[in-house]
């Protein structure tokens, strides 16, 4: 296999990356930390919040970013997956990675990587901690890919971590039940520091784990708290209570519970990373990301792809249901095979008037047929698209036979990537 060099394309190394494993998902922190440690990463000089969860990572992330933007700290974030462009996976200050920098990371980590065959995940975790400490940020937040034990990112010695929710998700990986994802997940937490869960009822498992390695564990509900108040929402640990906070830049009760939890890991980390209550004030209402509830026209998007999220994406099109904004929602579709159709479908049955469902690329994508059948079996109607495209093109012509009827585009960050690029 051709390695690229320094002066290669950026997807001439994404696609060299791609076909370096034999396999997408090889969990493990040996083959990432042999070479995290041939490049002398992680740099424990630099604070880090790590945000793991089955739903709300990324808005909690990219929250926390905000606050410590705000603050006046130079910002290093890591997410994934990205919606459009791989770029968007790492950031400094709020502005993503360029294709040069990236590259740069890429030639570094393969000048020390000798024969260990890392994942495509691997490599881009790495890159976001060499670009970080080439930068010099001051704070770096870390989004778990996949569940947390066993996960790149947890090569990382956290200051604090944020667990967001637990949810069956990844099971394959994580195991059968919320008690085996939860402990997967609650191994981001580190002896006698911040370990924060936004997820009011947390397995048991979390809180054993906790108990078991000495993490300062604080729980939604139990040790802070959040609750809408006449003009926004107060936000109390303790002693400290914040009034009147401005409402998140995405609406829901589940990020409200998101932003209480960055608040709650925010806070504890005050003796490292100190910022002002303004600098709160200042980022919830800028609190954005596209692909989360994002409305163009006559289109909502939202990347919501597994049976609780697909329940936090009914409570807001019950809401816009109640606020008399939409009555009836023709559902753009395309899913993943390992996810639970019936369910996800199920949770948003009462809105839908009708389903379009989109093929996806294999070997993970569902095929038309086989997602309209599994749609079918729960009694909701059905049209089958080849792609998303023209599913997309079905629904909005629909729609505009009746102003109250909307699009959902939703399932997988690939069907709301596809549908943006074409709506």
């Amino acid at each position: 296999m051709n390695v690229p060099s320094a002066n290669s394309p950026l997807a001439d190394w994404l696609d060299y990356q791609e076909r370096l494993h034999p396999r997408n998902i090889e969990l493990g922190l040996d083959r990432v930390g042999q070479v995290a440690m041939r490049l002398d990463l992680p740099d424990v000089s630099i604070p880090s919040l790590i945000v793991a969860g089955t739903n709300g990572k990324g808005s909690s992330a990219t929250l926390a970013s905000l606050i410590w933007r705000e603050g006046g700290y130079r910002v290093g974030l890591y997410t994934s997956p990205h919606l459009v462009r791989y770029n968007e996976r790492v950031s400094i200050d709020g502005v993503a990675a360029s294709d040069a920098d990236l590259v740069r990371a890429f030639v570094a980590i393969e000048s020390v990587r000798g024969e260990v065959a890392l994942t495509y995940f691997e490599y881009g975790t790495l890159a976001a901690l060499w670009l970080f400490r080439e930068r010099a940020v001051q704070a770096q937040v870390l989004e778990v890919g996949l569940g947390g034990r066993l996960d790149a990112v947890n090569l990382v010695d956290g200051d604090a971590a944020l667990l967001t929710s637990v949810g069956l998700d990844h099971l394959d990986w994580l195991g059968p039940d919320r008690d085996s994802v939860g402990r997967e997940k609650a191994h981001v937490f580190r002896a006698r520091r911040p370990a924060i869960c936004a997820d009011p009822q947390p397995p048991r498992s979390v809180r054993a784990h906790a108990r078991e390695i000495g993490a300062e564990l604080a729980v939604i509900g139990e040790d802070f708290s959040c609750v809408r108040s006449a003009r926004g929402w107060d936000w109390s640990r303790g002693r400290v209570m914040l009034r009147d906070l401005p409402m998140p830049g995405l609406g829901g009760s589940a990020q409200l519970r998101n932003a209480a939890g960055v608040i709650a890991a925010i806070t504890a980390l005050q003796p490292r990373v100190p910022v002002a209550e303004s600098a709160i004030r200042a980022a919830l209402p800028r609190l954005a990301l596209p692909g989360r509830f994002e409305r163009q026209g006559r289109c909502v998007y939202d990347v919501a792809h597994n049976a609780e999220a697909a329940g936090v994406l009914a409570e807001r099109l019950a809401e816009n249901a109640r606020a008399g904004r939409s009555r009836h929602v023709h559902l753009v579709l395309g899913m993943l095979s390992d996810k639970p159709v019936e369910a996800f479908c199920g949770a948003l049955a009462p809105y839908v008037r009708q389903v379009y469902c989109a093929g996806l690329p294999p070997p993970r994508g569902l095929g038309p047929a086989a997602l309209g059948a599994r749609v079918r079996s729960i009694g909701l109607p059905v049209s089958e698209f080849a792609d998303v495209e023209a599913a997309l093109a079905a629904a909005l012509a629909a729609v505009e036979q009746n102003d109250e009827d909307e699009v959902l585009v939703t399932g997988s960050f690939l069907t709301v990537a596809a549908a943006r690029a074409h709506g």
